[in-house]
């Protein structure tokens, strides 16, 4: 045999080696990785006991009707009326409590569409600076916000021991996929760490309907490899 049949040789062996080590790491992720909750987040609204109090009327206070997955937050009775730019309203958006630090309101693309938005901005819960107007009209009275309206980026919510034993942090991004006829993979989720969390990805109604998804389902992480 040749110098160069022998270096061929070497050449497949090496490749094959490389492949079966690949295949062996992509056969070990998928049976190790974690089985998430995932949920649909209607659009909704976090608000001040200020700007509640001016909607509502002094002294109320939220009323629970159902509480949700992630400890003390709850949907509560009570809904407003949001106008956008375009002078278009969706009536009843639900207010999720209990009040917050903050006003905001969570919209879907194809609600700022309707609302007359041209650029809703994606955003974690809370980074609301330099977000646009709205307004919001209640019982009482209507109260126009400088800024907190936002299309609120797809995020996985998780104890600090989930992180650790998935080798996690803050902030890093991940892929889920969700299952079904019409699964997607969902890139960039955002992870959230917190001792105050419950294990559940949160997507908005528009994520959901792109992938057939009605209520919760499950999904499983495929990549961790986001920075």
């Amino acid at each position: 045999m040749s110098v160069s049949e022998n270096r061929l040789e070497e050449v497949i062996k090496l490749v094959a080696e490389a492949v079966s080590r690949e295949l062996d790491t992509v056969i070990t992720s998928s049976i190790s990785s974690p089985s998430i909750l995932v949920e649909v987040s209607n659009r909704h609204c976090h608000l001040t006991k200020s700007t509640f109090e001016a909607l509502y009327g002094k002294g109320r206070e939220l009323t629970p009707i159902r509480w949700l997955s992630q400890p003390g937050e709850f949907a509560a009775q009570e809904t407003v009326a949001v106008v956008g730019p375009g002078m278009r309203a969706l009536e009843r958006v639900r207010i999720v409590g209990p009040f917050r630090e903050h006003d905001q309101v969570e919209l879907s693309f194809t609600d700022a569409f309707y609302l007359g938005f041209e650029d809703l901005p994606t955003r974690l819960s809370g980074d609301i600076a330099d977000t646009p107007s709205i307004t919001l009209i209640g019982p009482r009275s209507a109260v126009t916000l400088k800024e907190g309206a936002i299309r609120a980026a797809r995020h996985l919510h998780m104890l600090p021991e989930d992180a650790e034993k998935w080798g996690m942090r803050n902030g890093e991004r991940v892929d889920i996929e969700l299952p079904g006829v019409n699964g997607l993979i969902l890139r960039g989720v955002i992870v959230r760490v917190s001792p105050r969390s419950k294990l559940a990805c949160h997507i908005d109604t528009d994520e959901a309907n792109a992938a057939g998804v009605k209520g919760t389902t499950f999904g499983r992480i495929v990549r961790c490899s986001w920075t």
